[in-house]
């Protein structure tokens, strides 16, 4: 089908690379809006103390839950239809269901309400979200086969600082009305919004038979040699290494994800954070976790695809195991800001590599589908950790746990290689 959003081949003649930095900070615009997600465990923790809510750990996650188990589906939906249509509408359309699950939470005003925080934030907003998050990291490789490892860490960088901005703001508007948080929802629906269609009506595909200058593939027996290799997305589904790279994002996905949905209540009751602190805390760990999406991202280029995730579940590992024993805030801090590096480190780095194992031509679909491991952790990781805690405030036995399962991660990357066989566009 043809492509809507190209531009004419000929408009780029002279200059066939002008105007691609535009479209990554455009793609930052939409990231950093959906990004947002990354703040819930702001409002886990005021949903958990107004009186008008008073929900339990588990209940007070399940929004968040949902949101992130349905990103799968968006992102299998979205991937699809921009390899075909383009990325702009699909962009659009998901950075606006996102907005709209947002505003709709809004109206939740108190526990009997549970189902309506779990429609607008979780089924409409995770949705929505799996549209948008696609379409800029599958955009950018092709405009940018030279760079491929360091845009697509950029690509998903604004995802991760959307936390940075929003957790504090998210307080602020908590503090203002501490019975009925939900009433945050509104004003940061209506700024998501402004966000995600300001830097998606941007979106385009590279023309027809577009090249940067200078730039020359390396030989097609090599990982990150995108240029030359093209799967199917039915044709990836039946390489053990589709399988195994899912494998690995799951896990690094449960390792991050148990402590982000945690993060606020581990603070004040590991390290003795106050609410405040804590609020500010999780807003300045999504640096970490968006600034880790570019820098190993980078990282990996060098050092190469399966020994940065092999370092990745080490290192989040370790941490995991010894943050209960932290109650001190700066080594509490430090170990969190690990793991937030590590978990964003691996959504920088996997585009990459499937684009490197399978080819950019259909990324969208591929990683599309490879992204049920973020739903899968994101679903897993909260509810493994909130039963752990428990109402005890379990949290070394649930680190602990989660910690150890990282480490024996590391295997899978160990054994993961490019696949023999590939298929010349």
């Amino acid at each position: 089908m043809v492509n809507v959003d190209r531009p004419a081949a000929a408009a780029q003649q002279s200059n066939p690379t002008k105007g691609r930095w535009l479209l990554v900070a455009a793609a930052l615009l939409l990231q950093f809006s959906i990004g947002a997600v990354y703040a819930w465990s702001v409002f886990s923790k005021a949903l958990q103390a107004a009186p008008a809510f008073k929900l339990s750990k588990v209940e007070a996650s399940l929004p968040f839950e949902v949101a992130i188990g349905m990103i799968f589906l968006g992102t299998f939906v979205g991937g699809r239809i921009q390899d075909r249509r383009g990325p702009r509408v699909v962009a659009l359309v998901g950075g606006a269901l996102y907005a709209v699950g947002v505003i709709l939470a809004s109206f939740a005003h108190d526990h009997a309400h549970l189902w309506l925080l779990v429609l607008g934030y979780g089924v409409i907003g995770g949705f929505g979200l799996g549209l948008a998050y696609i379409v800029p990291i599958a955009m950018l490789q092709k405009w940018f086969p030279d760079r491929r490892g360091l845009i697509t860490g950029l690509a998903v960088g604004g995802f991760g600082f959307g936390a940075v901005v929003t957790s504090p703001v998210a307080q602020s508007l908590i503090n203002g009305n501490p019975d009925v948080p939900t009433r945050a929802f509104l004003p940061l629906g209506i700024g998501y919004l402004v966000l995600a269609l300001l830097g998606a009506s941007v979106f385009k595909n590279p023309p027809q038979g577009y090249a940067v200058p200078g730039h020359h593939a390396v030989a097609a027996d090599q990982p990150d040699d995108a240029d030359a290799i093209n799967y199917t997305q039915g044709e990836a589904l039946r390489t053990p290494q589709w399988y195994l790279l899912t494998a690995i994002l799951t896990l690094n996905v449960i390792a991050g994800i148990s402590l982000i949905s945690q993060a606020a209540a581990s603070a004040t009751d590991i390290a003795g954070y106050s609410k405040a602190g804590a609020a500010s805390l999780v807003g300045v760990l999504g640096l970490f976790n968006g600034g880790g999406r570019i820098i190993w991202a980078a990282v990996s280029d060098r050092l190469g695809k399966m020994r940065t995730f092999a370092a990745l579940l080490g290192l989040s590992g370790v941490s995991l195991v010894l943050l209960p024993h932290a109650g001190n805030a700066v080594l509490f801090f430090i170990l969190t800001a690990v793991i937030y590096l590590c978990y964003g480190g691996a959504f920088g780095t996997m585009p990459s590599t499937a684009g490197g194992f399978f080819g950019i031509k259909n990324a969208g679909g591929i990683y599309g589908l490879m992204l049920i491991g973020w739903s899968l952790g994101g679903v897993v990781g909260p509810v493994i950790a909130a039963a752990l805690i428990g109402g005890d405030k379990n949290y070394g036995t649930a680190y602990t746990v989660i910690g150890i399962i990282t480490l024996a991660a590391i295997a899978l990357p160990l054994v993961t290689k490019p696949p023999r066989t590939r298929r010349t566009a």
